[in-house]
């Protein structure tokens, strides 16, 4: 397959500064995080409020090699699985994807909670979590 190139627009700051003091799924994590926005991409943040929920896809751009098969969680007692059926960061195209609540917009910096993400992740794109369904929301993350 041909490459596909992605300009990120934004970068993700975190409390986590290495991979491995990062949460292993966006579920377990609760701290405060802010996606900072590139220039001229504020204006995509019209419509969404505090406490919606968003899907953040953003790079591994500090995972390894990537692996076809891995052990879950990086536990070695557990036996390997597929890189498909884990959310591993060690993948032939490493693309994260976390569901995060929107707690405050401030012109171009979004404070959100529910990122596994390391400081200084590009983010390739936000999504409303449901968006034209009259914004259901999830009661806990999933």
């Amino acid at each position: 397959m041909e490459p596909i190139e992605l300009t990120p627009i934004g970068v993700i700051h975190s409390p986590f500064a290495e991979p491995g003091e990062a949460p292993h799924q966006g579920a377990e994590a609760d701290a405060p995080a802010e996606i900072v926005l590139a220039d001229g991409m504020a204006e995509g943040l019209q419509g969404l409020e505090a406490g919606d929920w968003l899907w953040v896809l953003y790079h591994f751009h500090l995972s390894g090699p990537a692996r076809m098969l891995v052990h879950p969680r990086g536990d070695r007692s557990r036996p390997l699985k597929g890189v498909f059926a884990t959310r591993a960061p060690i993948r032939p195209c490493p693309i994260g994807l976390s569901l995060a609540r929107l707690e405050a917009i401030d012109g171009q910096v979004m404070r959100v909670r529910g990122l596994e993400a390391i400081d200084g992740t590009p983010v390739f794109d936000i999504k409303p979590y449901a968006a034209g369904l009259d914004r259901p929301r999830p009661e806990k993350k999933p």
